[in-house]
C-alpha cells in the first residue's frame, strides 16, 4: 500500500510541476472561473465545444499541489468526449472524493485523485476544477464559482 500511495504522490506531483493543458483557449465558446478561498486556489476553466463534443479543455491559474494536479487530469480526460461522458465522470469524481454515494468509481489516471477522500480538508481542492468545468459547459457565458 505504501508503494502504491508514493506513486500517486509522484503522479500528483508530476502534474502540479508540469501541468498537461495549462493554456488559455483563445477561441472557447465556454468559460468558468473557480475560486476556494479556504486554500487560494484559484483557475480559470475554458471549454471549446463542438456541437456535443469536448474538442478542447484547459485550465490557467494557481493553487495547490492537488488542485493542480486534478484540473491537468481533468483536461487530458476531457478532451474529446462528449457531454454525457463528461457528465458521468463529473459524477463519479464527485462520488468517489467526497463518498456521499457508492458507483463513485475512479478508472485509469483519476484513480490517483482517490486517495483525497481520506484528507477531508482537501476535497474542495480535487474537486474545483471539476465543479467549474461543469459551469462552463452549463453555460453560455463566463460565470464565477466559489467553494467553501
Amino acid at each position: 500500500m505504501s508503494d502504491l500511495r508514493d506513486l500517486y504522490q509522484q503522479v500528483i506531483m508530476d502534474h502540479k510541476k508540469n501541468p498537461r493543458n495549462f493554456r488559455e483557449i483563445t477561441d472557447a465558446n465556454h468559460m468558468a472561473h473557480g475560486n476556494n478561498p479556504l486554500c487560494g486556489d484559484a483557475l480559470v476553466v475554458y471549454v471549446k465545444l463542438n456541437g456535443e463534443i469536448i474538442e478542447d479543455v484547459s485550465f490557467q491559474g494557481s493553487g495547490c499541489a492537488i488542485s493542480v494536479a486534478s484540473a491537468s487530469l481533468m483536461t487530458e480526460t476531457l478532451k474529446g468526449k462528449t457531454l454525457e461522458e463528461a457528465q458521468t465522470l463529473y459524477d463519479n469524481v464527485h462520488r468517489a472524493l467526497t463518498g456521499e454515494e457508492e458507483g463513485g468509481e475512479l478508472a485509469g489516471k483519476l484513480e490517483v485523485l482517490g486517495g483525497v477522500k481520506e484528507f477531508p480538508a482537501r476535497v474542495k481542492c480535487a474537486t474545483l476544477s471539476w465543479h467549474t468545468v461543469h459551469a462552463a459547459v452549463d453555460n453560455d457565458h463566463d460565470i464565477s464559482i466559489t467553494t467553501e
